[in-house]
């Protein structure tokens, strides 16, 4: 299995993509927030083109093309904006539920004059009729948070791995347009897919290929 990840901008990078190739999408795309926390040990850079939406169109569009007839697509989102990429997704895929991340504990944010976070939502969408591979499971997810070492907004490998597997086949290919620490082609390799992973930050990328390399060698 081949995991490639490539340190481009998104729009740049999928060009080079074929057209109807891609088995499934996973990705943590730019919430369009700003976002940034002050509460981590480690601190990170801030994400690229998280001050708006206005690349959400050209994306879609762009995944369209590049998705099988029968592709599902996993997008993580933030109640702030699940309405925006509901609308603008829905033009080309059909959205077919929205699945929560329910996590160990919770977040920060106002720590007085609001109720603690503690899930994340993610938009499960089809290009078809394909099924679910394992049949009809809970669209509620439990997962424990990773403590955000390798990139601010990090995913648990086995959430995505639980993804990966619901909704692939070994031997496909999964994209990931917004890699950050590339969570996606660790679980990809874990469970016997080829990967895409496109990041724009290189010292992320660097960090994945780390990643990438122990999952390897673990392996063996």
């Amino acid at each position: 299995m081949k995991q490639e990840i490539i340190n481009k901008d998104w729009e740049e990078a999928i060009k080079d993509i074929d057209n109807n190739v891609i088995d499934l999408v996973v990705t943590d795309p730019p919430y369009g927030m700003s976002f940034k926390s002050n509460h981590r040990k480690v601190k990170h850079k801030a994400i690229q083109n998280d001050d708006n939406l206005d690349w959400l169109p050209d994306w879609v569009t762009e995944l369209k093309r590049v998705c099988k007839e029968d592709a599902h697509l996993y997008i993580f989102c933030s109640w702030h904006n699940i309405d925006v990429f509901k609308k603008e997704v829905g033009k080309h895929f059909n959205v077919k539920n929205i699945l929560i991340w329910e996590k160990n504990n919770t977040g920060m944010g106002d720590l007085e004059g609001d109720y603690a976070p503690k899930y994340e939502m993610i938009l499960f969408c089809s290009n078809g009729k394909k099924k679910l591979n394992g049949g009809r499971d809970a669209n509620i997810l439990k997962a424990k948070r990773t403590q955000n070492e390798n990139h601010p907004t990090e995913k648990p490998i086995n959430l995505i791995s639980y993804l990966i597997e619901k909704s692939s086949q070994k031997g496909d290919l999964v994209l990931d347009t917004f890699g950050g620490s590339c969570g996606t082609a660790i679980a990809s390799r874990q469970k016997e897919r080829n990967c895409i992973c496109i990041e724009i930050e290189e010292d992320y990328c660097r960090v994945a290929n780390e990643r990438l390399f122990s999952t390897t060698m673990s392996l063996f």
